[in-house]
């Protein structure tokens, strides 16, 4: 029995690879245990009846124990299928009718065999998902259960779930973070892969938000809980893999029916051959390779597949829309801010006045703009990078107006705001034709030095993204904002929209949305805050940049992590996919069962060969549902 134990342990650590619960380590262990002691029982009685062919009570008694072993867990759930009617259990119905006809006409040997072969092929099954699993997994294995506290200066390791809000925890370099919180102290990098799908390390410094499930990589930071731990982003995210995993769409339905007329069809055919053929074996190996597999995997291994190629790419899917309406979409509309658009102002255009440099007018303007945290003030500090500007001065800003700096010496003046307050002021300007955006004006001295916009800029992706999809025959784009018509234009012009509704409030929206849905399939973009109306009105909504926002993976049904926006044709591309494979697994599963079963009636299979021929059908489906994994 120990060299039995030490094989199943050895076995364990070559099949889990670190990728198994403990409850399926245990479950996985005592089945190549009994296997094994049904195997050896099996050999010894075959070695006996050899050496005493006219003592067949004992063989006899060793194919019993090894029948029991391995015949009794498929019995259990034969009967538990039956009363329950889960059709999950169809497999073990059919194997229980077979192996208990086998021993009861005397075939005690392929009585242990069968399920013996059939519980080492599925174990094999259950780990020829290429992977796809695996990447759900190992996300779910990412959660951090401890902490370091800071606790009155002093550190102290406690379980991540006694974390309160306002506590702080210090997090030191190759760290998992335990909670979602704000950096108050110490600047890092942060690899964010696990939940945006992004390979490149984020900044965060004093005052940035950092998220659990993510990893400190290379600087000591300490961490203001923001959210305890059963409300972090990281538990909605795998909260939602947990449900998405059993989602159920059209296709698995159709097999669910399919099933309910399967068994009854299987014990037809085979009690018919029996009769006709008087051959007892040709029934039970009907039985045998009918067991429907292949047919349990049609639509659930393809969606573990496009489960794990989503998850690569930070891609949330919540229900079955994926699958059903995702494939027939022909338009989108997108918000503008924050989906279209990077979401921060940028300094786009720069007017200075005569005898003015570029550089002159920056530099005075950084002066007083470096003492702010506006958004116009951290733009401009952002495009003002490598050009010298006083930080001594004295800052006073006025809200919806502007700011100004003094010198300590009160000789030198800048102002930096609206022309309408550079005007009180008392200075006598003329205002710029041909600006858009957000206008601030620059005066030093009494002395006008130019004006500088400021827009919101589109995403590097956007135009790309929605040329992919048109090519996926998407054929109409449309911008749905409350922002300005001008501002809305030029972004529009960017990417290449083609229909633009501006200055709208959120139920304008939901109105426009819902008069575009009566023609045709809408998919919503939005930032799933200030659009919930929208992506939970449209056939299917897609949240952007999710990480962080509840209400964006609850108003959506599919969330990104990131906010690239070339992972909306990439989703669409997916589903097709998805979609095109699971009606390919159908035709296989069902093709491969009924030449078996053909094949096993005229007798050129057996019950022995149908043991592990009938798995053939399982194998090409998850063979094709692999190539799912290599979507791009």
């Amino acid at each position: 029995m120990e060299n039995l134990d030490n094989i199943a342990k050895s076995s364990l650590e070559a099949l889990s690879k670190n990728n198994l619960t403990e409850v399926a380590k245990k479950k996985l262990r005592r089945e190549i245990v009994c296997g094994a002691i049904a195997l050896a029982c099996l050999a010894v009685g075959i070695v006996y009846s050899l050496i005493f062919p006219t003592k067949a009570t004992i063989s006899a008694l060793l194919y019993t124990i090894a029948f029991l072993i391995e015949g009794i867990p498929v019995l259990c759930a034969a009967v538990k299928g039956i009363f329950s009617k889960n059709l999950s259990n169809a497999m073990e119905m059919l194997v229980a009718i077979a192996i208990l006809a086998c021993y009861f006409s005397g075939d005690l040997i392929l009585a242990a065999l069968i399920p013996l072969i059939l519980n080492i092929a599925h174990l094999l099954e259950e780990r020829s998902i290429m992977g796809g699993r695996d990447v759900i997994d190992g996300l779910r294995r990412m959660q951090q259960s401890s902490a370091i506290l800071l606790d009155d200066g002093e550190e102290k390791t406690v379980d991540a779930k006694t974390l309160r809000i306002g506590q702080r925890i210090v997090v030191k370099p190759g760290a998992g973070i335990a909670i979602d919180g704000i950096v108050v102290e110490g600047e890092t990098n942060i690899d964010q892969k696990s939940l945006t799908g992004e390979p490149q390390p984020a900044h965060a410094t004093v005052g940035d938000s950092v998220y659990a499930g993510t990893v400190n990589i290379d600087g000591r930071i300490v961490v203001e809980v923001k959210k305890e731990y059963v409300d972090t982003s990281f538990s909605n995210i795998l909260a939602l893999l947990e449900k998405s995993e059993s989602i159920s769409i059209p296709e698995s339905r159709i097999i669910d029916r399919f099933m309910k007329y399967y068994i009854p069809l299987i014990l037809a055919i085979s009690a018919a051959v029996a009769l006709v053929t008087s051959d007892i074996s040709k029934a039970i190996a009907i039985l045998v390779v009918s067991c429907p597999c292949g047919q349990m995997l049609v639509s659930s291994a393809p969606m573990i597949a496009a489960l794990s190629a989503a998850t690569k790419r930070g891609i949330l899917i919540k229900n079955s829309k994926f699958i059903e309406e995702l494939t027939d979409i022909d338009t989108v509309v997108f918000d503008k801010t924050g989906t279209l658009t990077v979401g921060d102002l940028s300094l786009t255009e720069i007017r200075t006045a005569d005898g003015v440099s570029r550089e002159e007018l920056l530099s005075a303007a950084a002066s007083v703009a470096c003492a702010s945290t506006h958004p116009i003030s951290r733009a401009l500090v952002s495009a003002a990078e490598g050009i010298e500007y006083k930080k001594d001065l004295s800052v006073k800003e006025l809200s919806g107006k502007g700011m100004m700096g003094s010198s300590a010496d009160g000789k030198h003046t800048i102002l930096f705001g609206n022309l309408d307050w550079l005007r009180s002021s008392g200075l006598d300007i003329e205002e710029y034709e041909g600006l858009s955006g957000s206008v601030s004006y620059v005066a030093a001295d009494g002395r006008l030095l130019g004006a500088l916009c400021f827009n919101d800029t589109a995403r590097a992706e956007a135009k790309e993204g929605i040329e992919s999809l048109r090519e996926l025959g998407i054929d109409k784009a449309v911008m749905l904002t409350g922002d300005r018509k001008e501002a809305a234009e030029r972004i529009c012009e960017q990417v290449g929209i083609d229909t633009l509704e501006a200055q709208l409030l959120p139920e304008d929206k939901l109105a426009s949305l819902k008069s575009l849905k009566e023609e045709r399939s809408v998919l919503a973009v939005g930032d799933g805050i200030n659009d919930a109306l929208a992506l939970k009105e449209a056939h299917v909504g897609i949240a952007m940049g999710a990480m962080g926002s509840d209400l964006a993976i609850q108003s959506a049904d599919i969330a990104l992590m990131n906010n690239n926006l070339l992972n909306i044709p990439f989703a669409i591309k997916l589903a097709r996919k998805t979609k095109s494979i699971i009606y390919q697994n159908l035709v296989l599963s069902i093709g491969i069962s009924a030449l078996m079963i053909g094949l096993s009636a005229f007798g050129v299979i057996s019950a022995l060969a149908g043991s592990i021929l009938h798995n053939f059908g399982a194998f090409a489906v998850l063979i094709n549902s692999s190539r799912i994994l290599k979507t791009e």
